[in-house]
C-alpha cells in the first residue's frame, strides 16, 4: 500500500492587535487560537508583531518626533519575554486547541531595557516552545526599534505532518533564505506579515500574493500567509493625518491573507481588510507531485555547481566568565545564546550545498 500523505487543516489569522497592549493582545490571540482549533485547524498562523503591535508609526511620523518616540517606548514596555507570562498563556491556548501555532511578537531580552527582536514564535500542540525565528534584517522603520535576529530559526520545525518553516515579511523574498529552507524540505511555510506597507510603493496584498506564489513555486511547499489589519483604536493611537487615515481605511491598503498550494495556485483568499480566519485543507500529496518536476534540494539541482552555507551560530558582544554578580554563564565552556540560554549543538549547524539538506554540527 505504501505511504499515505496526510491532509492538514491550517488557519491564517487576520486580525488587528489590541494596539500596544501586551496583555489584551495576548488574550485576543489565545481566543483566536482556541477558535481556530475548534474549527479543526492543526496549524494556526498569525501576523507579524501581533503582540503587542508592529511599529507602523514610522510610516507616518519622523523617527525623532515625540509621537514616534512615545509609541516606541510603549512598544518596549509591552514587548514579550521568552519565557514569560504571555508565552505561558499562549502555550495553554495551543494545548487547548491541540494545534501548532506560529505567532508574531515583539520580543525583548529578559532583564534588559534596550534590545527588541521581530520574532515568530512556534508552539506545539502540547504547548511546548518548539522554536523562534527572529527576523534577520529589520526593514525600513523597524530598524529604529528592532535589532537583527539570530539565525537559528532558519531550521524548520518538525511536526507530525512534516517540516514547517516561517519567515517574516520582506525576508520571504530573500533568495538565499528561501534556498536554505528548500534544502531542508520545508513542507508548509508560514509567512507572517504586518497590516500594511509604507504609504508609497506596492500594496501589501499585491506583494503577499506574489511572494506566496513564488515561494510555493521554488520550494513546492504550501504557503500560509497571515496578514494583519487595523481597527479604529489603532488608527486613533497612530495620530495620523486625514490623508493617511483614508489610506488606512482603504480596502486595498490592509489585509490580504492567502493560502497557496505547491503548484502556486491560490486555495484560499486573499481576504479583504476585515478581521477573519482563513482556513484551507492541505493535501500534502500535492507537494510530492510537484517535487517530481523540480526538486531543488535533490535531482533538479547541481551541488557540484551551486553550494550554500548557512551559519546558525550566534555572535555576541560580551563573553564573560562565571561571577557571583553576573550569575551563571558558560562555566563549562558551553556557548551562551543572546538570551542567556546555552546553545544546543545538536540543534545548531551549517547547511552546506554539497549535500543538500544535510545539517552539520
Amino acid at each position: 500500500m505504501g505511504d499515505v500523505e496526510p491532509v492538514v487543516r491550517v488557519a491564517a489569522v487576520q486580525a488587528a492587535s489590541v494596539f500596544l497592549d501586551r496583555e489584551a493582545s495576548t488574550a485576543k490571540a489565545c481566543e483566536l487560537i482556541r477558535r481556530a482549533g475548534g474549527a479543526g485547524a492543526q496549524l494556526v498562523a498569525f501576523p507579524e508583531g501581533f503582540i503587542p503591535a508592529h511599529p507602523l508609526w514610522f510610516h507616518f511620523h519622523a523617527a525623532t518626533s515625540k509621537v514616534a518616540n512615545d509609541l516606541s517606548v510603549e512598544l518596549f514596555q509591552n514587548a514579550v519575554e521568552i519565557p514569560g507570562p504571555q508565552v505561558s498563556l499562549l502555550q495553554q491556548a495551543a494545548r487547548d486547541a491541540g494545534a501548532y501555532v506560529a505567532i508574531g511578537m515583539c520580543e525583548k531580552r529578559p532583564g534588559t531595557f534596550g534590545t527588541l527582536y521581530n520574532t515568530l514564535l512556534f508552539l506545539g500542540p502540547d504547548g511546548q516552545v518548539l522554536s523562534r525565528h527572529q527576523k534577520l534584517v529589520p526593514t525600513v522603520g523597524e530598524r529604529l526599534v528592532h535589532t537583527p535576529g539570530e539565525p537559528r530559526g532558519l531550521v524548520p520545525v518538525p511536526t507530525s505532518f512534516g517540516a514547517v518553516s516561517g519567515l517574516i515579511c520582506g525576508e520571504n523574498s530573500n533568495p538565499l533564505a528561501i534556498s536554505a529552507l528548500t534544502m531542508q524540505y520545508t513542507r508548509v511555510h508560514v509567512m507572517s506579515w504586518p497590516s500594511h506597507f509604507p504609504t508609497s510603493g506596492t500594496t501589501l496584498r499585491r506583494r503577499v500574493l506574489i511572494d506566496s506564489q513564488a515561494f510555493a513555486q521554488m520550494t513546492k511547499a504550501y504557503v500560509v500567509s497571515a496578514c494583519g489589519t487595523v481597527d479604529d483604536h489603532a488608527i486613533a493611537r497612530l495620530q495620523v493625518s486625514g490623508e493617511h487615515e483614508a489610506q488606512l481605511r482603504s480596502e486595498d491598503f490592509c489585509g490580504g491573507s492567502t493560502i497557496v498550494a505547491p503548484d502556486s495556485s491560490v486555495v484560499a483568499g486573499p481576504l479583504g481588510p476585515e478581521e477573519d480566519i482563513l482556513y484551507a485543507d492541505l493535501d500534502l500529496e500535492a507537494g510530492v507531485r510537484m517535487k517530481l518536476r523540480h526538486d531543488f534540494a535533490g535531482h533538479y539541482n547541481r551541488p557540484d555547481v551551486f553550494q550554500l552555507s548557512v551559519h546558525l551560530g550566534a555572535t555576541h558582544l560580551l563573553d564573560v566568565s562565571p561571577s557571583p554578580l553576573l550569575g551563571p554563564q558558560a562555566g563549562d565552556g558551553q556557548a551562551v545564546g543572546a538570551l542567556g540560554e546555552p546553545e544546543d549543538p545538536a540543534h545548531l549547524g551549517t547547511t552546506r550545498g554539497g549535500t543538500p539538506g544535510e545539517l552539520l554540527p
